[in-house]
């Protein structure tokens, strides 16, 4: 194959006999590993990338012979130095993962993640949540992620605890049979006391640096329902968002597109998601306060973790009223049984 992963300028890259039969995709994944799939897709949808100078789809078949247009491909990530390798967590990181189980089931765990802590490896990262799950198998599976949170967002995340309860909990976040509740400090002021966002979004950028935004062409449905809990006058506000769907960054997103950045979002919001006053970190303020989990053939389990460190002094500073974790459960469960159960989100 001519040309390299680092260019400038589109390629026109001749296919080799011994690739004959491939689907395009898989030719890309060959020899640009660095490509995400979703990108491909982008390049595929917008005519950038193109067989023998036609339009084809991701499934496409290639021949020796053919001719694949590529257009300017982002750098392959740095191999793996020491510093990048996983890490085996510590005595301390043992114990506080073991202190941080909401919830244990035999089907699932319930756990109240800490802001900093990435739940799957990737570019960079050393210690992830999902290379410490041995430590909660307690003699029988290794716990299975089954959903995601961002690093910088805290709060509640389950774990299935064998392949079975893998599966049923996939089906039920698949078919909205999980409701799930965040609080926010955004700053400035929402223009209602409550309501709707809806903007669909696609995912941009490359790998190591992903960025989300609003695409009417081709990004994917996504809704989110907020309410005002408490305003501090026009410079911020506390938000509580039931995301009906589940897009990377959909709330970091859509409460950009609010016109209310979430605090501490730079990657979002820019220097507008930053209060400047003493007392106010300038870490990302979103946290899973609670979730609404319901299986078949068993009552829905609900819990909710409690606000991290940097949240509740931000509170503190500001004054806010905290509830308790089981008067959101209660307030918030009303709500639901009002507005359909766990069936919203």
């Amino acid at each position: 194959m001519s040309g390299n992963a680092e260019v400038v300028g589109a390629l026109t890259v001749e296919v080799d006999g011994a690739e004959a039969g491939l689907r395009l995709d898989r030719w890309f994944k060959r020899h640009y590993p660095q490509v995400p799939h979703g990108l491909l897709e982008k390049w595929l949808r917008t005519g950038q990338v193109r067989l023998d100078g036609k339009r084809v789809s991701a499934g496409a078949r290639v021949e020796a012979g053919q001719i694949v247009r590529v257009p300017p491909v982002p750098a392959p990530p740095p191999r793996q130095t020491a510093e990048s390798r996983p890490v085996p967590p510590s005595q301390a990181d043992v114990l506080a993962l073991k202190r941080a189980v909401l919830y244990r089931d035999d089907d699932m765990i319930i756990l109240d993640k800490p802001a900093g802590l990435a739940v799957q490896g990737g570019t960079g990262i050393a210690q992830h949540l999902d290379g410490m799950l041995d430590v909660l198998a307690a003699g029988g599976e290794r716990p299975r992620l089954v959903h995601r949170l961002d690093k910088d967002t805290s709060g509640v995340l389950v774990l299935a605890r064998t392949a079975a309860s893998a599966a049923a909990l996939g089906q039920a976040f698949r078919g909205h049979s999980v409701r799930k509740l965040y609080w926010a400090l955004v700053v400035g002021e929402p223009p209602a006391a409550e309501g709707e966002i809806r903007a669909p979004l696609a995912k941009g950028g490359s790998a190591g640096s992903e960025r989300v935004g609003v695409d009417a062409g081709t990004g994917l449905h996504a809704v989110t329902h907020y309410r005002v809990l408490e305003r501090i006058g026009r410079r911020a506000a506390w938000l509580e968002l039931e995301p009906e769907t589940g897009r990377t960054h959909q709330l970091r997103v859509h409460c950009q597109v609010l016109g209310t950045p979430i605090l501490g979002d730079g990657k979002y919001g820019g220097r507008a998601a930053f209060l400047n006053e003493a007392g106010i970190g300038r870490r990302l303020h979103l946290h899973a306060r609670a979730i609404a989990v319901a299986l078949p053939a068993r009552a829905a389990i609900v819990v909710a973790a409690p606000l991290p460190t940097h949240m509740r002094e931000t509170w503190a500073f500001l004054g806010l009223p905290v509830e308790t974790e089981r008067q959101t459960l209660e307030r918030w469960w009303r709500t639901g049984q009002r507005q359909g159960g766990a069936n919203r989100g």
